[in-house]
């Protein structure tokens, strides 16, 4: 049951669809993929400002950081990179409540698979459509203006309450960790991933890997005189498959082990050679390992090395054994806490807007989440939009499901500060 202060701040959500949309595209707009992520930040900057948030730049780079235990090694230059961050009531009394979401995006190429080009927004059949309108740039919009439906109904948020719009959550999880490192931490975190209206319960570890096999050159007049890189590549696939499948028969914790097969193993990136009439001389393959909670990145490190030096002494070809090298993700799987108070606070936002107990999602891919959980040691869910084709072709996301994300975090606000966050300090 809704009060009338709850009716007027629904009321207000409504009101604020437009803007909220409105910021949605602009952040499409802005193609942040890695090394990218300048033109939805700049956008950011400029809504926050818009509705007199503060704006603190978070930096990539900052002091001791590079050493910090979770922090996942790059093999890019961190100077000038940044999060941003909103933070209000920082010295207030009472616990401090955090949104999170993810500004950066993972690539769209091919472009010509595309209806449209995907940084273009648009609208068909109640969707919107863009890279990143799904993941995750409508929930962002959605936590953002929760805040101003809030305001504008008349109710003060004089609590702690930060939100944090980050980059590098699709490769290293580095941007949401660099806020916690610098002291933008808090006691429960909300982060609008499109997973639609149901609470997160947990999600697996994930680790980064790369494999590159070097072979002999020789110009294709005699290519017995060469030792086709690419050819040996393909001869590995069967042992990623078979690792994919020892994680997988591993006995299970529950709930892991109500799932078929929820550890993913995937080759997603392979390359090699340098011309059409040459024999390959080098052929590089990267790859992602899904893993259980409790399971360490070490410990699939050591897995993923065995597997291929196990296939190299299979194959005895003569071929020097692959270089192995470890990159981006090396994350920790784990739970959530479904008996936090802020976890039963969302589920009755939940149930007095759609009168209904909201179904819990476990997940089978990593989320900032992590780094809350495993740094800051936070209670924290996921709890966004309705999206389809995320990381796909033709991306979109649920108009009406931002529209709820919009009202049940504006609620959650409203009785976070009612209800001292369900005593979540």
């Amino acid at each position: 049951m809704l009060s009338d202060i709850e009716k007027r701040i629904v009321a207000r959500c409504d009101a604020l669809m437009d803007d909220t949309l409105a910021l949605t595209r602009d952040l499409v707009r802005g193609y942040s993929v890695l090394g990218e992520e300048h033109g939805a930040l700049e956008t950011m900057e400029r809504w926050f400002e818009r509705l007199e948030l503060p704006t603190t730049r978070v930096a990539l780079d900052a002091p001791d950081f590079a050493e910090h235990a979770h922090r996942a090694p790059t093999e890019w230059d961190c100077t000038g990179r940044y999060n941003l961050v909103a933070r209000l009531n920082a010295d207030a009394p009472g616990p401090h409540l955090v949104f999170n979401g993810h500004l950066d995006v993972v690539p769209a190429e091919p472009l010509d698979m595309w209806s449209r080009p995907p940084w273009e927004p648009w609208e068909k059949d109640g969707w919107l459509y863009g890279r990143g309108a799904g993941d995750m740039k409508a929930g962002i919009a959605a936590m953002t203006m929760a805040v101003q439906a809030v305001r504008e109904a008349g109710v003060a948020i004089d609590f702690p309450l930060t939100l944090q719009t980050v980059i590098e959550e699709e490769c290293t999880g580095n941007g949401a960790l660099a806020c916690l490192h610098q002291g933008y931490s808090g006691d429960f975190v909300l982060i609008p991933e499109p997973f639609g209206a149901q609470i997160y319960a947990g999600q697996v570890g994930v680790l980064w890997f790369r494999m590159r096999l070097d072979g002999v050159p020789a110009h294709v007049l005699d290519t017995r005189a060469g030792r086709n890189a690419i050819e040996t590549l393909v001869e590995y696939l069967p042992a990623f498959k078979a690792l994919e499948a020892e994680i997988n028969g591993l006995p299970r914790q529950a709930p892991y082990d109500a799932i078929d097969s929820p550890f993913n193993l995937s080759i997603g990136k392979i390359e090699g050679g340098n011309w059409a009439s040459s024999v390959p001389a080098h052929a590089i393959l990267e790859g992602r390992v899904g893993f259980p909670p409790g399971m360490t990145p070490e410990e699939v490190m050591d897995r993923v090395r065995r597997s291929i030096a196990e296939r190299h002494a299979e194959l005895a070809d003569g071929s020097p054994e692959p270089r192995v090298e470890f990159h981006g993700f090396r994350s920790e799987g784990h739970l959530v806490d479904l008996e936090a108070p802020g976890i039963a606070l969302l589920s009755r936002c939940h149930q007095d807007l759609l009168g209904e107990t909201p179904r819990t999602y476990l997940s089978t891919c990593t989320t900032d989440l992590r780094a809350f959980h495993v740094s800051g040691k936070i209670n924290g869910t996921c709890y966004g939009p309705v999206a389809q084709r995320i990381h796909g072709v033709d991306e979109c996301v649920e108009i009406d499901s931002i529209r709820h994300v919009l009202t049940t975090y504006a609620l959650f606000l409203h009785r976070w500060a009612a209800n001292s966050g369900g005593d979540e300090a």
